[in-house]
Order: structure tokens, then sequence, then C-alpha cells
């Protein structure tokens, strides 16, 4: 009978033994598992960290983009202010030189007009004025 018993509890002893081993040996595999998740998560980190920097660095050039087309904005406004104020300049240049070439012509027809009145008489000089307004 107690050899029984001790067979009993050797086959218990046995069993309950092989139960921790297996035990154990998932205790390995979940801390070999876990290590492994570790060194996984620790690389995504460092991966989101590079990410977030590249975006800072991409945000900063965005943001000197805007500031130099802004800038530029700037300076073509300033320049087509300038040239239409060069224009308009350019405009009442052309019309007082179109006045005083008229008032030139005008000069050199009154010119020719007493000219003609020196050396014709009336006669010449009402002909002459007549002609000046006919064109």
């Amino acid at each position: 009978q107690d050899h029984q018993d001790l067979l009993a509890r050797m086959e218990s002893g046995q069993v309950e033994l092989e139960q921790l081993r297996e035990a154990e040996g998932e205790r390995a595999a979940q801390q070999e598992r876990s290590s492994q998740l570790e060194k996984e998560v620790a690389g995504l980190r460092e991966k989101i960290h590079h990410l977030d920097d590249m975006l800072k660095s991409q945000q900063r050039k965005v943001r000197q983009m805007i500031e130099q087309l802004q800038n530029s904005k700037s300076v073509i406004q300033a320049k087509d202010a300038a040239i239409q104020e060069l224009k308009e300049r350019v405009s009442y240049l052309e019309a007082e030189v179109g006045i005083l070439g008229n008032l030139e012509m005008h000069d050199r027809i009154e010119h020719l007009i007493e000219k003609q009145v020196s050396r014709g008489g009336s006669s010449a000089r009402a002909r002459s004025k007549s002609e000046y307004v006919s064109r």
C-alpha cells in the first residue's frame, strides 16, 4: 500500500514538475516575445521621432517659402506701382510734346504767314490764314 502511495505521489510529482517546466518554457517564450516587442516599440518610437523632426523641418521650409512668396508679391506690387507711375509720366510727357509740337507748328505757320504778308501784301495773308484754318 505504501508502495502504491509512493508511486502515485511520484507520478503526481512528475506531472506537476512537467507542468512547471511547461509553464517555465511558456514564461521564457513570453519573456522572449516581450523583449522582442520592447525592441520593436523602441524602433517605432525612434522612427516616429525622426518623422516628427522631418515634418517640423518641412513645415519650416513651407513657412519660409510662403514668406518669400509674400515678399516677392510685395516687390512685384511696388514695381507695378512704379511702372504705372512711369506710364502716367510718359503719357503726360507725350501730351506735352504734342502740345509743344502743335504750338511750334503754329508758330512756324505764323512766321511763314508774316513772311508772305511782308512780301505779298494783305491778300496773301488772308489766303494763308484760310489755308491754315482749312487744314
